[in-house]
């Protein structure tokens, strides 16, 4: 099964359901940006606070923050966090709708199935 072309599919229909303005990058990571923000980018070497809500593309969270966010290296998350969260600046928020091969592909890790498309509604809060 293709599931790089199934996950395009899905994020195309949850795109078109949820009437969102959404540019794709070229990996199969699609993203909408409400707010640039006015801060710093980050890169891969980042240190970012990101406060966010991840949702499969039922609606069912699968994971959330707190407003105050959370801190890692960018470097120890999944790819499609990985080349989302530069495309904000600090301060900036939006959406990233990443395909399962840029999440946790085949496997399932607590409660996402394996092969998961992965909707995050993020703020960049801080960058270091």
């Amino acid at each position: 099964m293709d599931y790089n072309q199934l996950d395009e599919d899905i994020i195309l229909h949850y795109i078109s359901d949820n009437n969102l303005n959404a540019e794709p990058t070229g990996s199969g990571l699609y993203y909408v940006i409400n707010s640039t923000g006015n801060g710093e980018f980050p890169n891969i070497n980042s240190l970012v606070t990101v406060a966010y809500k991840g949702t499969l593309t039922d609606g069912t969270t699968f994971d959330q923050s707190s407003s105050n966010g959370i801190t890692f290296p960018l470097s120890n998350v999944i790819q499609g966090w990985q080349e989302g969260i530069p495309l904000f600046s600090e301060g900036g928020s939006g959406i990233l709708l990443i395909p399962s091969a840029l999440g946790y592909g085949s496997q399932s890790v607590g409660n996402i199935p394996e092969n998961s498309v992965l909707i995050f509604e993020l703020t960049l809060l801080n960058v270091d």
